[in-house]
């Protein structure tokens, strides 16, 4: 009897102990983020090298570098000076426009995708284009060269642009409708 008691005792007394932190069997270092990194960048580097190159080959175009990590050159520029409006938060638009590869193979002809209307920065739209738009004018014509990560960056578009794909854009603005004029028609 007794040696029950002091079991029950024993139980009793490791019942009451608090729960204590399970840790993992193994620890990560990091050292994936800092691979990932360093892969990432030599990915950039590569992909800027490929447009340098494209740039440097393209002797009678002047390209811009943008402050949002893209390159772009005019086909066609606005020299109307009364024509003075860039697209802003809220604004649509309508634009025709191609996609190909660095070295010029068509991925998407004008004209394969129907004309794109669209709210400035209120739908989809990758990222390069959406900020690159917002740098033309009605009526002009532009050439962007966009890294693969202000492209379609890993995932591609799940069609015809595969992954990590540096990409070059020609956009033709048709028309800008602004936000107070289709305000004004509501």
């Amino acid at each position: 009897m007794t040696r029950y008691l002091v079991f029950i005792a024993i139980f009793t007394l490791g019942a009451c102990k608090s729960p204590e932190a399970r840790y993992p069997v193994t620890q990560k270092s990091g050292s994936h983020i800092s691979e990932s990194i360093v892969k990432n960048q030599e990915l950039l580097d590569k992909e800027i090298n490929l447009i340098e190159g494209v740039m440097n080959e393209d002797s009678t175009s002047e390209y811009q570098s943008s402050q949002d990590g893209f390159w772009y050159t005019y086909n066609k520029k606005s020299e109307d000076t009364a024509n003075t409006i860039t697209p802003e938060f809220g604004d649509i638009v309508e634009f025709d426009y191609s996609i190909s590869t660095l070295d010029g193979q068509v991925i998407y002809a004008e004209g394969e995708k129907a004309t794109k209307t669209y709210a400035i920065d209120q739908e989809q739209l990758f990222s390069g284009l959406r900020q690159g738009v917002k740098l033309m004018k009605e009526g002009e014509t532009v050439t962007f060269l966009f890294p693969s990560y202000k492209a379609y960056g890993y995932y591609g578009d799940k069609n015809k642009i595969g992954t990590n794909w540096p990409i070059k854009t020609k956009v033709t603005l048709n028309k800008i409708t602004e936000k107070e004029e289709i305000q004004n028609q509501q």
